[in-house]
């Protein structure tokens, strides 16, 4: 579904159908962390990312793959920690 809209348009839709659902507070926790975690890691994980890189490069800049993954992946990886620290406090 996040290839026909974005991550986070998609969460603000599936927010009230999972609360309706009984969905419990750490679940809408996990999709809302989940949501933005996803154009972290590579490039193509957000399309907001593939734009900007797109537009920098008509401009002679450059951002190559494995340039983006060095940084993306750490950062995801750290992300990734806080936020399970986070719902460890929150559950």
């Amino acid at each position: 579904m996040s290839q026909l809209i974005s991550n986070v348009p998609l969460v603000a839709l599936y927010l009230p159908l999972l609360q309706h659902a009984g969905a419990d507070l750490q679940g809408l926790m996990i999709l809302a962390a989940a949501s933005t975690v996803a154009g972290n890691l590579l490039i193509l994980g957000a399309a907001s990312n593939v734009i900007i890189i797109q537009n920098a490069e008509r401009q002679g800049s450059r951002l190559g793959f494995f340039t983006f993954a060095a940084v993306g992946i750490p950062l995801t990886l750290g992300n990734l920690l806080v936020y399970g620290w986070w719902l460890q406090i929150g559950a």
